[in-house]
């Protein structure tokens, strides 16, 4: 079969990935499932792999292909698999957990003690098959394209993680501020209308964003570039600032803006990265406010998205691409040229 793989780390997005014939996954063991991919979802974090961000955090052996973003239709189970059978679509899970670790007893799959990450510590879904387990795959209704669901296999899932969060502490009249509406940014806004009665604020730097923003239900949006954030979001909030933010840029200067926007004993939830946090200590004292990381989501986050999705509550803004052009998608991603997901389909 055709993949995608990554052979050495480098920041040159237009030689990133090679196309190889390799052999087809088979099973492996009892739990295993084989998935015919029919949409596999690029990723900021697939660049970051390519540029061995990762390394330090999670083992790579190269070469690897590359795509934790997977759906398709099920080809073969193990013997002990009763979840789904040969014909089943599927969107699956990136982490393939165990079970019986304590982090998998409390219901935290994404802090699995044996874990198996698609596309980043084992070949993932940038090919014709993948290899997963039991665990990690969910069934789709019927009449929901794997094709178009592949990104909220993680876009969707880390944006409803972050948006379940902060929907717990909003309460009607309370302000929601989200920074970055990409591919990320406009899973979370639909996440937190549908979920609360808080008042949407989405900020970016793009007008065509902001429109986007408006079209999915926010009731105000600032354009960052052209006016000073924590000025209009004064006046729209008598100067109280946001009970919470979702940042789904994760810059320095996004995070920076935290002790100016956030409301007294509120939470910037971190979802995009690659800057840093520089803050003094007492910075948060005085607001007695949160920075808050957010890593995918669980197995059952999963499941509820499908259902928002099947309710048509949270809709994705995809560009399709063949397996061939990957790298172009590559490189476009990281020019921020892509608007919405970009879904790249297997041969």
């Amino acid at each position: 079969m055709q993949a995608a793989r990554l052979h050495e780390y480098t920041d040159e997005m237009s030689e990133a990935l090679q196309i190889e014939d390799v052999d087809q996954p088979e099973i492996d063991r009892s739990d295993g499932v084989i998935i015919d991919v029919e949409g596999a979802g690029w990723c900021q974090t697939d660049n970051h792999i390519i540029e061995g961000m990762w390394e330090a955090y999670a083992p790579q052996d190269l070469p690897m292909t590359l795509g934790h973003e997977n759906a398709g239709v099920v080809t073969e189970v193990g013997e002990e698999v009763t979840l789904v059978e040969e014909g089943d679509p599927v969107i699956c899970h990136p982490v393939q957990t165990c079970g019986i670790c304590r982090p998998c007893r409390l219901g935290e799959d994404m802090y699995c003690e044996n874990s198996a990450f698609n596309g980043l510590t084992t070949d993932g879904g940038f090919a014709e098959y993948l290899r997963t387990n039991e665990r990690a795959v969910i069934p789709l209704p019927d009449g929901v394209d794997p094709t178009e669901i592949a990104p909220h296999a993680d876009a969707g899932i880390t944006a409803y993680h972050a948006a379940k969060k902060a929907v717990r502490e909003l309460n009607p009249g309370d302000t929601c501020v989200l920074i970055g509406i990409g591919g990320l940014g406009h899973i979370g806004l639909q996440c937190v209308d549908a979920m609360s009665a808080a008042d949407v604020v989405a900020v970016d730097i793009k007008d065509e964003a902001l429109e986007l923003a408006e079209e999915l239900g926010a009731r105000h949006t600032i354009n960052s570039a052209d006016e000073d954030l924590e000025s209009v979001l004064g006046d729209l909030t008598d100067d109280e600032g946001a009970q919470q933010v979702l940042d789904f840029v994760g810059g320095d200067e996004t995070t920076g803006m935290a002790p100016d926007i956030v409301a007294a004993g509120g939470d910037h939830h971190v979802i995009g990265y690659g800057g840093h946090i520089h803050e003094p200590c007492q910075a948060l004292v005085n607001g007695e406010f949160s920075f808050k990381g957010t890593l995918v989501g669980k197995y059952a986050e999963l499941q509820e998205l499908v259902a928002l999705v099947d309710r048509g509550d949270v809709e994705l803004h995809t560009e399709r691409y063949d397996l061939d052009e990957i790298n172009t998608v590559a490189e476009r991603l990281e020019n921020r040229e892509i608007e919405g997901r970009a879904v790249v389909l297997p041969p």
